[in-house]
């Protein structure tokens, strides 16, 4: 795979800004991605000596990196199949993100067993590749941003190897309290912390997150912990001229007017973007609007709740009975309260950007109650991009909330009766206040752009 040897700048994240797919003919496809680090790293320039490490994720990105296949400024891992499962599916998204999320059903889970264990050897086993990937890769003195609960070793086993290096690491998620991080076996939850602490700086999207992070080193690890790493908070913020930009093309246009046509003329929307994650919280707000049908029967035939619900992580079975259950709810809500000429919840599964950024357009109130969130970007990109303005309905436990709190109805994300109230409130809201509270919620959304977020933590670097 293609790389930059001496690279001056080097990020590190599971996935990359790459990916390859296989087709029957053995030929290779590339797609690019996107997101807050893609647009960060380009703003740096071409000329900055970067280099991106990532991990294939799939059978394309394994035969291209079998191949010599890839990107100038980019260096993909083939991390043995089984060893990236047990990490990424094992402990990084079914134990890590479940701790930080508060996600576990306690009564049953979790149980560290002999096979979490096993599962973690392969988790650390998966952080070494990087570091000594990253180790040979960086020149002297090189600043290195490690990205997420999924390397949270990296910073220390890099530290060890290359004690020249200056280290950021970035948490993209909320950080759990430390009553529920201790759940993690001693051993783990010191381990997690000290690998974050051999960065020279750790960051985080809130200072809420922030602060948990350092009461779990206290917890764990002592009172005089952190002592070397400093800390850091950069609340990453919506690309207003990209949103903009993107959300006035063709294929966003199209689709307004397919979604038009399926809400029906003059009606409200209440709008959700989100994948099918469980911390979305995506039940929970269906069974609210359900609640509002109930609780305010004028609104029938007056609403309609557009609600996209991406798959994510269909490959562990809670996920997928998970999707299920959205499905499911929205059916039954549709048989209770549908007329022949009113479809109350509009439900999408497939993935689609240009049909997200109609929505966002389109919607009247836009519904974000996560149960846990590091930030959550769609509540800062639905009021930059909103035609008319758009009320936001915001749990109290996302990220976003500490920016966006003021402008926004809060809602406690557990609490159906209450967020059926603040649906309620959003709808009847009068069209001048809806204006003036978009408007603040836009320029407090994009403060802090994906760019200029990745430039301030590699300054911070240098301080």
């Amino acid at each position: 795979m293609a790389s930059t040897r001496g690279a001056q700048i080097l990020v590190a994240s599971n996935r990359g800004p790459v990916s390859y797919t296989l087709d029957e003919t053995g030929t290779l496809t590339s797609k690019r991605g996107g997101g807050g680090l893609v647009s960060g790293l380009s703003a740096i320039g071409p000329d900055a000596g970067a280099l991106w490490v990532c991990s294939a994720l799939g059978e394309g990105d394994r035969e291209a990196v079998r191949r010599g296949v890839g990107e100038p400024g980019v260096r993909m891992l083939d991390v043995d199949a089984d060893v990236h499962a047990d990490a990424y599916n094992g402990i990084a998204n079914s134990v890590l993100w479940f701790v930080h999320h508060m996600l576990y059903q306690t009564p049953l889970e979790p149980v560290f067993d002999a096979e979490f264990r096993r599962q973690w050897a392969a988790y650390e086993t998966y952080n070494h590749a990087f570091a000594a990937a990253l180790a040979e890769e960086a020149a002297d003195g090189a600043a290195v941003l490690v990205q997420d609960y999924h390397l949270t070793l990296v910073p220390r086993m890099l530290r060890e190897l290359r004690p020249d290096l200056r280290i950021g690491h970035f948490s993209h998620t909320p950080w759990a309290p430390s009553e529920y991080f201790r759940m993690l076996p001693d051993d783990i939850a010191a381990q997690v912390l000290s690998g974050i602490l051999g960065a020279d700086r750790a960051a985080f999207l809130t200072q809420r997150w922030a602060d948990a992070f350092t009461d779990c080193c206290h917890a764990v690890l002592g009172p005089g912990i952190p002592s070397g790493t400093r800390i850091g908070v950069h609340g990453l913020g919506a690309d207003a001229d990209f949103l903009r930009e993107r959300a006035h093309q063709p294929d966003v246009e199209e689709r307004m007017a397919a979604l038009r046509e399926e809400v029906g003329e003059g009606r409200k929307t209440i709008v959700r973007v989100d994948r099918t994650e469980l911390s979305k919280n995506i039940v929970r707000g269906l069974l609210a609007y359900r609640e509002l049908l109930a609780s305010q029967p004028q609104w029938r035939e007056r609403v309609v709740h557009v609600a996209f619900a991406y798959p994510s992580r269909q490959d562990l079975a809670v996920y997928r009975d998970y999707t299920a259950a959205v499905q499911r709810l929205a059916d039954e809500i549709n048989s209770e309260y549908g007329t022949p000429g009113w479809t109350p919840v509009v439900l999408h599964v497939k993935d689609d950007f240009a049909r997200s950024l109609a929505a966002y357009r389109l919607a009247d109130v836009a519904l974000v109650n996560p149960i846990r969130d590091g930030m959550n970007l769609v509540a800062k990109e639905v009021p930059v991009v909103s035609d008319e303005g758009c009320v936001l309905v915001l749990s109290r436990e996302a990220g976003a909330y500490e920016e966006l709190g003021e402008d926004a109805i809060t809602v406690n994300p557990y609490d159906v009766v209450g967020t059926a109230a603040a649906l309620h409130e959003a709808l009847s809201m009068p069209a001048g206040e809806r204006a003036e509270r978009t408007k603040r919620l836009a320029g407090a959304a994009t403060a802090l752009p994906p760019a200029r977020w990745f430039l301030d933590q590699l300054h911070a670097l240098d301080t």
